[in-house]
């Protein structure tokens, strides 16, 4: 049996983010970040939603390179996940991917709601106003980098 890349704490430390930070690059070595949505972890696969279409669907094209980031904020542990992504944009696994991208974008206006009026907070928007054009990203993790508190790094491939 494979030992998976992405370990309980990895997971949980993603679970509960609705929006991770992405990094591609284009062949040029012009990079870029910006979040995506994320979607689902599965296996050692993660799912981000993209509804911008921007320069990360334009950079994927040509470099399917990418790196995720994040940090569990209980342990200050970060996360550099490494692996190449897959675009998808049509077909059978499309169809079902955006029918999971639309039940979690209502699930987030519902939790934006709760919160709001509970801390009695406003929100420039409750509803999670986004395109209704999207693209979805499958990445299959390869490698991830652990960056302890104390500034060792730690890779698992």
């Amino acid at each position: 049996m494979t030992k998976r890349l992405i370990n309980r704490e990895i997971r949980k430390s993603l679970e509960n983010k609705e929006f991770i930070n992405v990094g591609t690059c284009d062949f040029d070595g012009r990079a870029n970040v910006a979040p995506k949505f994320l979607l689902k972890i599965e296996n050692d696969y993660i799912y981000l939603a993209d509804y911008v279409i921007g320069r990360t669907w334009r950079n994927l094209k040509v470099n399917p390179k990418i790196s995720l980031s994040t940090v569990n904020m209980d342990t200050l542990t970060g996360y550099q996940i490494n692996g190449p992504a897959e675009i998808i944009d049509k077909g059978s696994e499309y169809k079902k991917l955006v029918e999971e991208f639309r039940e979690k974008r209502i699930q987030l206006s519902v939790a934006r709601v709760i919160e709001g009026v509970r801390t009695k907070e406003k929100h420039s928007t409750f509803q999670t106003a986004f395109s209704e054009k999207v693209v979805l990203f499958k990445i299959r993790v390869e490698e991830i980098v652990e960056i302890v508190p104390s500034g060792e790094l730690k890779r698992k491939r």
